[in-house]
């Protein structure tokens, strides 16, 4: 089909447009395209004078070589060439994909030839002949707006680079970066939101912004992702839960926290805005938290909602777990005193506003310290989980474990009809241990526990009162035998108060010459002589009278003095010593009774020789007392102490046999010469005939290892009939002669070295089970 004639007018393809004046255009890179030499020769030195660059060519295929070899900026193209058309050219042009401008100059009259061109991309036409200044200004027309697409695409390339750079920068953001619509919908994400909820974040663009937030948390949240407030306009430092949406959350969907900051964002103003209905649509989509909507709103369009948040979720764990461990303790995950105190003083709240009582039962383990000492502290720590599992198992909901610190624990039990109910948890507590403990896999353990137990308001109306009160009843089971509970009485409160008097009137006590040592005889039951005495110390005490060594020793261990007051012990005895030799008494063995303690960290060892050295005693006339727990602590140290006594002639004596921790292989381990039988053993023996099998082991085991036998506490003719004929002829005990002062055991001495009497011993004239010593004729 042909086509209509088409009048082409210089311009005509360049939509008619004004270009820049003539002589404007930049210097540019021109290819000339002609078969008339005159025309191009004329027109290269036109445009050259004009500062382009120009390069002629007579045909289409030195053209095609000529833009395969360099690059050019705009060609001028006659369409009639003596070896192909211009047309040719211009689809190599587009082949190649040349970036020029192309200027059509022909004298062909025919239609198609310029509808050819401008199908081929031509950027211009003008037909021959044509007019110089029109030909210039359509090439600096053309350069010009080809200078400004150049411009305009690496503006575009800028822009694009920096959209990637920013994306970039946007998604690898520690902090989450998101914006909404006015109605709280997200129209952007970046990829931490992504991470922290494990959710695709295309699938949240259009979402709004309760499905991710926390249910706890949405009437704050209202506040942060619809930010319309005036002022700075900013919601800063809101902590806000988020979780996946319900639909795509999952059984292990974790919960983040973050920091939100977030802003509003305000278009330009909008007129409507002005009249009161358009305030009240714009107040229709502010969610009903967000009251910020009033008559004096502004009137600038809001357009959404702009925030940054923070991940603070391991923040918030570390919070937590100290918090956590503030208030809780560490080993066996109950509450610590801190935590017990705060619930204690609500529930004494609660307790008096519905006036009824309460309990604190204070708890202490018997014999723990024996497990650390000799399984080691990992060992004990174990037990105390495990004592702390049973014990929660034996509470009421509602009741209150905590621990204390070392082997204390305390229960508050806050809903008590009766004391009968402290009275079963306590029982119940009591009876959950007796079952042997493994730790380790295989060291069975058995403990038991001290329970005090104080009741709100009767034994206490403060926290402090009710826990010293419970704690204060705990000693006295201790004091009892272990094992027990017991209710707090007034009459403890006593008790406690003479036994801190005690432990302070120690210090005076040494300070004011209040101490005395006294001797109880140590008799051989064959010939009834006094064969060695046990030193036990005494306190004058100005207001309670004389006072034996249990019940003040112990408070010198507490309070620090047992190593002043064993000085002071070893000085007495050593000149008592001295006394009983000048009365003639060279035979008599003295038995010292050794503080643990005073062995490990008092030096005695040097301190017996410095002794020695001043009064000149044999060293054989000393024989140390020990317990069987003295080396639990240190015991090659104790080992190599004793060894070092018996190098110097010292004898050792093991006390109250049989009582303590240890095993038989410490009579091999330990240099002991003598062992004592302890009272509680000899108590048993209720009859000359009868059958005691602990005490005849003792004797066996000590008269096969070629021991010396001594037995305490004897205390009727009985017993030391028994004793006799069992093997055992040293005893000591009520029945012979009560614990005397120095000059009163001298008496007995200096009877004794008279030497021509027969000794005897005989029942106490009063028939009470003491005797006394004697010498008959």
């Amino acid at each position: 089909m042909s086509l209509p004639p088409v009048e082409a007018r210089p311009g005509d393809l360049a939509g008619g447009r004004e270009g820049p004046p003539a002589g404007t255009a930049l210097p540019a890179k021109l290819l000339l395209v002609d078969d008339e030499p005159r025309f191009l020769r004329s027109l290269a030195e036109l445009l050259d004078a004009r500062g382009h660059q120009t390069t002629a060519c007579a045909d289409v295929r030195s053209a095609m070589a000529q833009l395969d070899q360099q690059r050019f900026d705009l060609v001028l193209l006659d369409l009639r060439l003596p070896d192909m058309g211009g047309h040719a050219l211009m689809d190599h042009i587009n082949q190649r994909g040349i970036d020029l401008g192309v200027i059509v100059i022909s004298g062909d009259p025919d239609i198609n030839a310029p509808i050819g061109a401008l199908r081929r991309g031509a950027d211009d036409y003008l037909r021959k002949p044509y007019v110089l200044q029109e030909l210039l200004m359509c090439i600096d027309r053309l350069l010009h707006r080809r200078h400004l697409e150049a411009d305009n695409r690496l503006m575009a390339q800028r822009l694009a680079h920096s959209e990637r750079l920013y994306r970039h920068l946007v998604d690898s953001s520690p902090d989450v970066i998101y914006t909404l619509d006015p109605q709280g919908c997200f129209t952007f994400v970046n990829e931490r939101l992504e991470l922290l909820l494990g959710v695709d974040r295309q699938s949240l663009i259009g979402a709004h912004y309760t499905s991710v937030v926390h249910e706890e948390d949405r009437d704050r949240a209202d506040h942060v992702f619809t930010e319309r407030r005036t002022g700075d306009r900013a919601s800063r430092n809101v902590e806000l839960r988020l979780r996946p949406p319900l639909r795509q959350a999952s059984n292990s969907a974790s919960v983040a926290s973050l920091l939100f900051n977030s802003i509003g964002m305000y278009g330009v103003a909008d007129p409507a805005a002005n009249d009161a209905s358009a305030r009240g649509r714009i107040a229709s989509v502010m969610p009903t938290s967000a009251t910020t909507a009033t008559a004096n709103m502004p009137i600038d369009r809001y357009t959404g909602t702009y925030g940054v948040a923070r991940d603070i979720t391991e923040r918030k764990r570390a919070e937590e777990t100290i918090s956590y461990q503030a208030y809780h303790d560490i080993l066996t995950a109950l509450p610590n005193r801190v935590l017990f105190r705060d619930r204690l003083d609500v529930a004494m709240l609660q307790a008096v506003r519905n006036g009824v009582e309460l309990a604190v039962m204070f708890l202490d383990l018997d014999r723990f310290k024996l497990v650390n000492d000799t399984l080691g502290h990992m060992q004990g720590d174990q037990l105390l989980k495990q004592v702390a599992g049973r014990l929660k198992d034996c509470l009421r909901r509602g009741d209150t474990l905590a621990r204390l610190g070392g082997d204390e624990f305390i229960v508050m039990l806050p809903r008590m009809a009766s004391r009968e109910d402290a009275r079963v948890v306590a029982l119940k507590c009591l009876e959950c241990l007796q079952t042997p403990f493994i730790l380790g896999g295989e060291h069975e353990v058995q403990v038991s526990a001290s329970i005090g137990i104080a009741v709100f308001p009767a034994d206490g109306e403060t926290i402090d009162q009710l826990l010293a009160h419970a704690d204060i009843a705990m000693y006295r089971v201790k004091g009892e035998g272990k094992n027990g509970h017991c209710f707090f009485q007034p009459d403890m409160l006593d008790a406690t108060h003479q036994k801190l008097s005690l432990g302070k009137g120690l210090r005076r006590a040494l300070e004011n010459n209040e101490l005395e040592m006294y001797y109880q005889p140590q008799v051989d039951v064959r010939s009834g002589r006094i064969v060695g005495a046990e030193g036990l110390m005494r306190w004058h005490h100005p207001e309670r009278g004389l006072l034996t060594a249990g019940e003040f020793l112990p408070y010198a261990e507490e309070g620090g003095l047992i190593i002043p007051i064993s000085d002071w012990m070893l000085e007495a005895l050593c000149r008592d010593l001295m006394a009983w030799r000048a009365a003639g008494a060279d035979n008599v063995v003295l038995a010292i009774n050794l503080s643990p303690l005073y062995l490990e960290r008092g030096n005695f060892v040097q301190k017996l020789l410095q002794a020695q050295t001043r009064w000149g005693f044999p060293m054989n006339r000393i024989e140390v007392e020990i317990t069987e727990n003295i080396s639990i602590r240190n015991p090659q140290y104790v080992v190599e102490q004793l060894n070092s006594l018996c190098q110097m002639g010292v004898s050792v004596a093991i006390d109250d046999f049989g009582t303590g921790y240890s095993s038989l292989a410490y009579l091999h381990r330990f240099p002991v010469r003598t062992v004592k039988i302890d009272q509680s053993f000899v108590r048993e023996i209720q009859h000359a005939r009868g059958h005691c099998p602990v005490v005849l082991a003792i004797i066996a085991m000590a008269s096969g290892l070629g021991m010396n036998l001594i037995a305490e506490g004897v205390e009727t003719a009985d017993q030391a009939q028994y004793l006799e004929q069992a093997g055992c002829v040293h005893m000591q005990g009520f029945l012979f002669q009560p614990p005397l002062p120095n000059p009163r055991f001298m008496q007995l001495l200096q009877d004794q070295v008279a030497g021509h009497r027969t000794p005897s011993w005989a029942p106490h004239p009063s028939g009470s089970p003491q005797g006394m010593l004697s010498f008959g004729s």
